[in-house]
C-alpha cells in the first residue's frame, strides 16, 4: 500500500467532509450537512473526530441571539487530504497500468 495512504481519512465520510472543507476557508456546518446529505449528529461525530486528529477546527458562536457553527481544515488537515489525494491517484494510476487479467 502506498505509504501516504491515510486509513482514517479514507472513511468515506471524512474524505468527503474534506474534499468539501479543502477549497475553502471556514465553511458553515449547515453548508457541510447539506451538501453531504448527512444528519447533525452523523456529521457532528465525524467533525469531532477530525478535530481530535488535528485535521480540522471547530468555531462556535452565538451571532444575533443563533448559534453558528463553523469548520475549516488546518493545516495539518490540509498536507495530509492532499497526501492521501496523491495516493489514491497512483493506486489508480497502477490499476490502469496494469489491468487484472480477463477470465476466458
Amino acid at each position: 500500500m502506498d505509504e501516504d495512504f491515510d486509513e482514517f481519512l479514507h472513511v468515506p465520510a471524512r474524505l468527503a467532509i474534506v474534499a468539501l472543507l479543502a477549497p475553502a476557508s471556514w465553511t458553515d456546518f449547515r453548508f457541510v450537512r447539506e451538501a453531504l446529505g448527512t444528519s447533525e449528529s452523523a456529521l457532528s461525530k465525524q467533525l469531532s473526530a477530525l478535530a481530535a486528529q488535528g485535521f480540522v477546527e471547530i468555531d462556535k458562536r452565538k451571532l444575533a441571539g443563533a448559534r453558528r457553527t463553523s469548520v475549516r481544515l488546518t493545516a495539518r488537515g490540509r498536507e495530509a487530504f492532499r497526501r492521501h489525494a496523491g495516493a489514491l491517484e497512483r493506486i489508480a494510476a497502477a490499476a490502469r497500468t496494469h489491468p487484472a487479467a480477463t477470465a476466458d
